[in-house]
């Protein structure tokens, strides 16, 4: 039996940052490799640390000399999580194809929604003109396998079509919940949440923002670092991700972010937490490297 791989190339929210204070926790938008032991690798968006995926394993398919065939779970399409499909460098390869699986849209087929976001004079190509092969594929909730892979898509509360995602292989389970909107009380915990989180080895959590922050942007749909604990504790979830960081928080600030919600998550139950960081990886039956 393999081991479940968990590697972050993208952990921020809303737009990609720079500078002397992102050294520590990246500025990168969202996108996690999950390696479940299938030939098959499985992304989880694709924002812009899908470039810097793109040339890890462009580096590795030439040693193998093998083309690219990947799975992307898109949650949504804002732009913080679709921005680094077209520097993905594998699709340059002819032979490389692409399955992205993404939530239906009531404004058309998804494909058609992604071409008219990846099209001029937006983008200068679009993504009929990539080399390689892309296939849109729309989903509602429900489960599926692919490859021996369980996935659950739920829908999740936020501003738009959201899927959260659950990832079962190998007697492992990772909940991916990048983008999701608290309720005002923050102590309601949405059905579809639960059950993807229900036991997780590994939540990714929204937690974008403080409590003064949500106050002030309570409908922008995030959760705040707080009830990301609340929902993996609630879950009885035994790892943590916070996720999604928002651009304002530089390193220093997110340490500190960390050393509380570790705190806050000691007190209400037994979850592990731990904020993400790129180039991060979790090897769920071992530890984090």
């Amino acid at each position: 039996m393999g081991e479940v791989k968990i590697t972050f190339f993208g952990t921020r929210g809303s737009c990609p940052c720079a500078g002397d204070g992102y050294q520590v926790f990246g500025g990168n938008t969202s996108c996690v490799l999950v390696e479940t032991g299938a030939t098959t690798p499985f992304i989880l968006d694709a924002g812009t640390g899908l470039r810097e995926l793109g040339v890890e394993l462009e580096r590795q398919l030439r040693e193998r000399n093998e083309s690219l065939h990947a799975r992307v779970l898109l949650t949504h399409l804002h732009y913080d999580h679709l921005l680094g499909l077209p520097f993905f460098a594998p699709l340059e390869d002819p032979e490389a194809l692409v399955e992205i699986f993404g939530p239906n849209q009531s404004t058309g087929p998804l494909g058609e929604v992604v071409d008219s976001a990846v099209t001029p004079p937006f983008f200068p190509v679009q993504i009929k003109e990539f080399r390689g092969e892309i296939r849109l594929l729309g989903i509602d909730a429900g489960d599926f396998e692919l490859d021996g892979v369980s996935i659950k898509a739920r829908w999740i509360p936020h501003t738009g079509p959201t899927l959260g995602f659950r990832v079962e292989a190998q007697g492992s389970s990772v909940a991916y919940l990048p983008d999701h909107q608290a309720p005002m009380n923050r102590v309601d915990i949405d059905d579809g949440v639960l059950e993807l989180c229900d036991g997780a080895d590994v939540v990714i959590h929204d937690a974008q923002y403080l409590d003064d922050e949500f106050a002030a942007r309570s409908d922008w749909g995030h959760s705040t670092i707080d009830y990301a604990v609340h929902v993996a504790t609630s879950a009885k979830a035994k790892r943590l991700v916070l996720f999604h960081h928002d651009p304002k928080h530089d390193d220093l600030q997110l340490e500190e972010i960390e050393r509380q919600a570790q705190k806050l998550a000691a007190e209400q139950g037994d979850c592990d937490v731990v904020a993400a960081r790129e180039a991060m990886t979790i090897e769920l039956g071992g530890a984090l490297v």
